[in-house]
């Protein structure tokens, strides 16, 4: 874990958090606010593309908070050694959006939905990183570290 504390700070945890949970809020604040269908009313099909779209980016915010949570957790005080080396560490799946049918929607929808993938990407290129890390730090290491906890 020496190696995924100098990839995952503390600030860095706390800056993706707000992030996320500050497009959280503005993903809710739009969804519940009826623009989308104001700006929409000529096409009939486009709320139902835009209610799968708006599914998948609540499913991709949520994703990546309790990811996140997950990582403050594991990087802080919070866990024994033991429930942080048993503990699954993945960022969990979320659906891409449909780009072509994204396009039709009005720009500020357009917007949430791009910058929650592109969260969503970021993350998952860190996870793999940590991932990568973790992998190559040769067993004994990781027992040495357990062991030295203990005492």
């Amino acid at each position: 874990m020496a190696n995924s504390e100098a990839l995952m700070t503390p600030k860095l945890l706390d800056a993706l958090y707000t992030e996320s949970m500050v497009l959280a809020d503005e993903a809710r604040s739009y969804f519940e606010s009826g623009r989308f269908n104001d700006e929409c009313v000529e096409d009939e099909t486009l709320p139902v593309a835009f209610s799968c779209e708006s599914l998948k980016v609540t499913t991709r915010l949520m994703h990546c908070i309790a990811w996140l949570l997950n990582q403050k957790s594991l990087h802080g005080d919070d866990l024994t050694d033991g429930e942080a080396w048993n503990h699954n560490r993945e960022l969990g799946y979320a659906a891409a959006s449909d780009g072509p049918v994204v396009e039709l929607f009005p720009a500020e929808a357009q917007q949430i939905i791009n910058a929650s993938e592109e969260l969503f990407q970021r993350l998952q290129r860190l996870s793999m990183r940590l991932e990568y890390q973790e992998a190559s730090e040769p067993p004994v290491h990781d027992m040495f570290r357990r062991l030295q906890s203990s005492f």
